[in-house]
């Protein structure tokens, strides 16, 4: 029923549009000073409008998936075959309707065909062309549509793909960071895009030592998060009880070598922290210098030597500090120092160091979120890279 009501009203809008039609004709020709008949006009407007448009509809598969010129040829050569009966039923039904002259029905036929033909005419092509510029817009309307759609769902897929990558990831980092007697150790990991370059590590070497690892691997993304998964395995699987950190480092850095793209490479930052002896045994690969805040002085750890993965030959050589109680050791990636405040300024080493003094007594979890939380503060929230940081607190 509800169809049936549809092509009713479609119907009754296009007869008031022929009748309309018919009387700006009318008024034309009143205005030329013509005598009308404008009841005839009404008949031949709508009985023409019906035709016109039932051919075009029986007609429209012959001509309308036809390229341009052929749709135009296909549809004139169709139309001039149609003028004929078209003009002969309208002109009947005016003849017999209205009786517009004295003429028999055969004299008026062959008299009366210029202004119904010149109207037929101008109503198929300018159906014609509504048509054919409506079914163009539609199917555009549809494959515009349909790239949308297949779009947002690769959009949508990719988004899911890169929260099971950055769950992955999440499962890479510790879950629970070990602790030794008389240290404290908390970190913090906040990617800056949907998944990070940026890693972290604590874990056991025996009973006694921690290792500490920090590293930020180049670029963003999903290819840097790829790059720190493999860096991540290597480390752990090249790490062991009698390694000092620069052996590790020289092990990692060949097979990185080894492994990378060109234009590829890690800054990383291996620690080994003994809690019978209080010495944190070190070696840098190219990383940010960490920040030591020993009896209320700041000081860096600036023994380094080059990043991993482009110089597969380079020695690699050990540092060592020793952490008196309340000591307080920070490592960073460069998502923290690049943090930018609202002068475009960055928020620099001085002022992790200077936070880090006046909150030196706090524990390693305080001073990890506090300064966390300093730092988003500071860029609202907008930070360009990846932040990570790991505090150990000695107690």
């Amino acid at each position: 029923m509800r169809i049936t009501l549809s092509a009713l009203a479609n119907f009754l809008k296009k007869q008031a549009l022929f009748i309309a039609f018919s009387l700006a004709v009318a008024a034309i020709f009143w205005a030329l000073g013509q005598e009308i008949n404008p009841f005839t006009i009404i008949v031949y407007s709508i009985s023409l409008g019906n035709l016109t448009e039932a051919f075009m509809e029986m007609a429209w598969p012959l001509y309308s998936d036809r390229r341009f010129p052929y749709n135009w040829l296909v549809f004139l050569l169709v139309l001039a075959v149609a003028l004929a009966p078209i003009y002969v039923i309208s002109a009947t039904l005016a003849w017999w309707i209205t009786s517009p002259s004295p003429l028999t029905l055969g004299r008026y036929l062959e008299t009366s065909w210029k202004f119904p033909i010149l109207i037929t005419l101008v109503i198929s092509i300018a159906s014609f062309l509504y048509e054919s510029t409506r079914k163009h817009l539609e199917s555009r309307n549809l494959e515009l549509q349909r790239t949308l759609d297949q779009g947002a769902a690769q959009i949508e897929q990719q988004e899911e793909e890169l929260r099971r990558a950055l769950e992955i990831q999440q499962a890479l980092l510790p879950k629970q960071i070990p602790q030794l007697p008389g240290f404290e150790v908390a970190a913090a990991w906040r990617p800056a895009r949907a998944v990070s370059g940026d890693y972290f590590d604590v874990f056991p070497l025996g009973e006694k030592r921690l290792c500490i690892c920090i590293a930020d691997v180049v670029g963003k993304g999903v290819s840097a998060a790829l790059l720190m998964a493999h860096a991540q395995a290597a480390v752990r699987a090249l790490a062991s009880e009698s390694d000092s950190p620069a052996t590790l480092c020289d092990r990692v850095n060949r097979l990185l070598c080894e492994n990378l793209a060109a234009g590829k490479f890690v800054t990383f930052f291996c620690g080994i922290l003994d809690s019978e002896t209080r010495v944190f045994k070190y070696c840098n690969a190219g990383h940010p210098y960490p920040i030591v805040i020993s009896h209320g002085q700041s000081s860096t750890l600036d023994h380094g030597g080059a990043v991993l993965g482009v110089f597969p030959s380079w020695t690699y050589e050990d540092g060592a500090i020793r952490l008196e109680s309340e000591d307080r050791l920070l490592l960073f990636t460069d998502g923290i120092t690049e943090a930018e405040g609202a002068d475009d300024q960055e928020f620099g080493e001085a002022n992790i160091a200077a936070f880090a003094q006046s909150n030196r007594r706090k524990s390693a979890k305080e001073l990890t979120d506090g300064l966390l939380s300093r730092v988003s503060s500071y860029c609202d929230g907008s930070f360009r890279d990846d932040a990570t940081l790991v505090v150990v607190a000695a107690t």
